[in-house]
């Protein structure tokens, strides 16, 4: 039975005082997630990034655009959602998000939801059995 612990939502206000008070916007991706930057921390020289996601607070929801920047690999940051953008290539499928879990994960050939029989093994292959 999970606990209802009131510093969980403490947290959540915590953190969008924090992001009001000391972030600034510098941009929004194409899943409506926002992200910010702020002074750094005292005894460090990095600016602080963050991210406050629309939804679902997943991690795989930030796209490859913004991933290098949250992480500190790239200044750069990516142009609005509806622009050409330099880190997209047109053979490049779209992002998506982590799908474990839900109804659109990938389920391979043989797993149980999709009938649950695989094609038989290739001819040259013997199972090895242990002599007695």
């Amino acid at each position: 039975m999970a606990k209802f612990s009131i510093f969980g939502v403490l947290s959540n206000i915590q953190i969008l005082f924090f992001t009001l008070r000391k972030g600034k916007h510098v941009g929004e991706d194409q899943y409506g997630n926002r992200y910010y930057r702020g002074k750094p921390r005292k005894g460090t020289k990095r600016e602080r990034r963050w991210v406050v996601y629309k939804d679902v607070v997943e991690a795989s929801m930030i796209p490859p655009e913004w991933h290098g920047w949250i992480h500190h690999q790239t200044d750069e940051i990516p142009p609005p959602p509806k622009k050409k953008t330099p880190y997209r290539q047109g053979w490049q499928r779209p992002h998506k998000p982590n799908m474990t879990g839900t109804d659109q994960a990938y389920l391979p050939p043989g797993h149980e939801k999709r009938g649950g029989k695989r094609a038989a093994s290739s001819a040259d292959y013997t199972a090895w059995t242990p002599p007695k």
